[in-house]
């Protein structure tokens, strides 16, 4: 295994072997397993194997994390610099690229040409767009990055579940606003993953269009000018589509509605999951302090974050936006999840179960420590919060 050596202050030598570094292909190849469920489709005729995908995420990798449990691992600063220059990560992340058409078009050719029933086209549309949500992570993390070709490639993914407005939102809208009533993505205590979805994806794409229309007109352009990032993503967008169904026909529409929408609903369950209740405060000239680790929700179960490309380390990810995911790093005291993220989505679907888990965790959170004027709290379930949590009679009511 490649090691990376350095100097501590103290003139220790430093030695750090990434133990994952081969594991980060899981990253590359999770997005193509519903070939695989073609494959075995095509074999024994079983439609259900064409769930396989949403079989693996929701089952067995929840399955496998509680089994291998927590890697808490994190390169020493020191060793920061070599292993974000190792062109292997980045390379990890070129070759995914591709491989995210690869699927969706297989899986289009399959559901266009085979003889499905209608079940088996919604089966085969929900698993490809699981991988689809896997294009959106893909290009978060290629949009943070500051080369003009890694930039071109998350247009380029996100053209797949047409979210060609995500990096402008998330990098200036999102990273600004994260944690405070103001933003749209950070879920507040109270608020049920099917209200804060309402919220969410809409509020992107109003955010994402008023950035890039601000941007526009500082540079005397239109908002319609093919300089427009958003446009250009969505363009390719449109192009795919036209020519999945000028290829497979007609079906392509409802598959592809379908194929969108269930990546759009696992973006939106991330969101959910990475930012809920908690606040970042202002400051005596009323503006919001420096976001820190504490401001996002972590998890270092193993299995999760080798198919999501460290997704779950996202306390350091907002605290150093632009930090490649090799080298995201794990913080003592932060907000944990008790999970990975994808049995934190379950758990969020049940918003009662989630409520009962995750607002006790919340509260006994050390910079928290139960007030609840330090958590963002949705407006609408204020009130009854405050009778269950605080004092009733207290001013923030």
């Amino acid at each position: 295994m490649k090691g990376y050596t350095a100097t501590a202050p103290n003139g220790e030598a430093i030695l750090y072997i990434d133990r994952k570094r081969w594991f980060w292909l899981m990253s590359v190849l999770y997005p193509v397993v519903p070939l695989l469920a073609i494959w075995l489709h095509a074999g024994t005729g079983n439609e259900w194997w064409l769930l396989l995908p949403v079989l693996l995420s929701f089952g067995l990798v929840p399955l496998v994390d509680w089994i291998v449990g927590e890697d808490e691992d994190s390169p020493p600063p020191e060793v920061l610099k070599q292993l974000e220059k190792d062109p292997f990560y980045r390379r990890l992340t070129f070759a995914t690229v591709p491989l995210h058409f690869v699927t969706l078009i297989g899986a289009a050719w399959y559901a266009g040409t085979q003889d499905l029933s209608g079940p088996g086209v919604l089966a085969l549309a929900i698993a490809a767009g699981l991988t689809a949500g896997l294009a959106i992570n893909t290009g978060h993390e290629l949009g943070h990055k500051n080369t003009r070709f890694e930039k071109a490639l998350a247009k380029i993914v996100l053209a797949i579940p047409a979210y060609g407005h995500f990096t402008i939102d998330h990098n200036r809208g999102h990273h600004r606003n994260v944690s405070t009533p103001e933003d749209h993505a950070s879920a507040r205590m109270g608020e049920s993953i099917y209200r804060f979805a309402a919220r969410e994806v809409p509020g992107a794409i109003r955010s994402a269009w008023r950035i890039e229309h601000e941007r526009l007109t500082s540079r005397s352009k239109s908002v319609w000018h093919p300089n427009n990032q958003i446009l250009q993503s969505y363009t390719l967008s449109v192009l795919i589509a036209a020519a999945l169904v000028a290829t497979f026909g007609w079906i392509m529409i409802p598959f592809l509605l379908v194929h969108h929408l269930f990546a759009y609903w696992l973006l939106t369950s991330a969101n959910y999951v990475e930012h809920y209740g908690l606040l970042r405060k202002k400051d005596e000239k009323d503006r919001y302090e420096r976001c820190e680790p504490h401001h996002s929700w972590n998890s270092n179960y193993a299995l999760s974050n080798l198919v999501i490309f460290h997704l779950q380390r996202h306390s350091d990810h907002h605290a150093h936006p632009q930090r490649r995911f090799q080298a995201l790093r794990n913080y003592a005291d932060l907000p944990t999840l008790p999970f990975g993220y994808f049995t934190a989505f379950v758990l969020a679907y049940l918003p009662a179960a989630w409520f009962r888990v995750m607002d006790k965790r919340l509260l006994a959170l050390p910079h928290i420590q139960g007030d609840l004027d330090n958590i963002n709290i949705d407006p609408a379930a204020r009130a009854a919060i405050f009778l269950r949590y605080g004092d009733k009679d207290s001013p923030s009511l």
